[in-house]
């Protein structure tokens, strides 16, 4: 049975598993907004993050509580998602704020 020290650190890494995997997400929204994909990319696209990201997780939880899955790994994950939403939609009001958001340009062109 794994003291509370150990459950924190596996909780901490299952946050940060969970930010990763959002922060990776997004990263290919990104790249969808850059570059015009067809639907079948877009399929493929998520398929293999989602495999990616199975085999991601699946090595976190192997590693940090040798393949028994814990209701604070979960957790972590969770909160570590969540964190990195409400983290990159700051980040987005943030550059919006400074920079603009595209309406107002678009308004003020007319």
């Amino acid at each position: 049975m794994p003291g509370i020290r150990e459950e924190m650190i596996v909780f901490l890494v299952a946050a940060a598993s969970g930010a990763i995997v959002r922060l990776a997400y997004q990263c290919i929204r990104c790249f969808r907004r850059i570059m015009e994909h067809k639907l079948l990319a877009v399929s493929v696209e998520d398929m293999i993050f989602w495999v990616c990201s199975a085999i991601y997780m699946f090595v976190q939880i192997y590693h940090t509580s040798d393949g028994s899955i814990r209701w604070y790994f979960v957790l972590g994950v969770a909160l570590g998602t969540i964190f990195m939403t409400v983290f990159l939609r700051g980040v987005q009001n943030l550059s919006e704020k400074i920079y603009g958001s595209k309406k107002k340009d678009l308004s003020s062109k007319s």
